[in-house]
């Protein structure tokens, strides 16, 4: 049996920090969009073909991101808050970056932006998703799909990533006004046509394997969220029955969540 080499995802600054840049230029209103996602898509192919030649055979997609990884999820799930003025259809790029850094009172209006805190015990910060008990998801982003095809146009076949719909939902937030007696866990059913929908889709783009991130297997889990966990899994297996599935997770160990985890109808740990 061949043991197959797999990258949980790559640096997505570039390599003379071509990323920072662009975004800096674009925020001044120095760069187009136009220039910016170019700048992206070099860095994209540029990572691809640096796994290639190194010879790994599950190289990832959809780990690059302009901004933040959490909030591709929002954008891909049509999770955004009222007061950013969204309106339904994808997520633009300008919708996208208010979300990260807010808008000022002198543009056409004002929103504070996502609340940021650190990813887990990293140096790396987040951007915390915000749910309401009114809450409705819905594919609203191409990005994933747009990837993966991008790099399958170049011969190179990917795995696509996604942070998994249980820590999606638990590293989020609800607001104060609202989160009295609020489980977060009960938005899992209103959130899980989408992630089957993605699925779908990858597999008819040809997607073999799709990877799942949920590093809240790390940490203490309580009989409710193992429960979420077999429910979501068992749904997301029969989405796509062709599509191997990679769960991964990071930044401890499993410990009591073992048992649970290896009950999960997956490919791959």
């Amino acid at each position: 049996m061949k043991c197959l080499t797999h990258n949980l995802g790559f640096p997505r600054i570039g390599p003379h920090r071509e990323l920072k840049k662009a975004l800096e230029g674009y925020w001044s209103d120095k760069l187009t969009e136009a220039t910016l996602l170019a700048a992206a898509k070099t860095i994209r192919e540029q990572n691809w073909r640096l796994q290639k030649t190194a010879g790994i055979d599950l190289i990832p997609s959809n780990d690059f991101s302009l901004y933040d990884h959490v909030l591709d999820t929002c954008a891909l799930v049509g999770a955004v808050p009222e007061r950013f003025g969204w309106s339904g259809g994808n997520v633009d790029l300008t919708t996208y970056f208010v979300m990260a850094r807010g808008a000022a009172s002198s543009t056409d209006f004002a929103a504070a932006p996502l609340e940021m805190t650190k990813w887990f015990d990293t140096n790396y910060h987040y951007l915390v998703p915000e749910f309401g008990s009114q809450q409705t998801f819905q594919l609203a982003s191409t990005k994933l799909f747009d990837e993966f095809n991008e790099a399958k146009a170049l011969g190179i076949e990917t795995v696509p990533v996604l942070l998994g719909p249980i820590s999606f939902l638990l590293l989020g937030k609800v607001p104060t006004k609202n989160s009295q007696g609020f489980d977060r866990l009960s938005l899992l059913p209103a959130l899980l046509p989408v992630y089957e929908t993605v699925l779908c889709r990858l597999e008819s783009f040809g997607a073999r394997w799709v990877q799942f991130d949920e590093p809240m297997l790390a940490l203490d889990l309580d009989s409710t969220e193992h429960t979420a966990l077999q429910s979501a899994y068992t749904r997301l297996r029969l989405a796509a029955p062709a599509v191997k599935l990679l769960l991964a997770t990071y930044f401890g160990e499993l410990g009591k969540n073992l048992p649970t985890t290896l009950r999960l109808p997956v490919d791959a740990l």
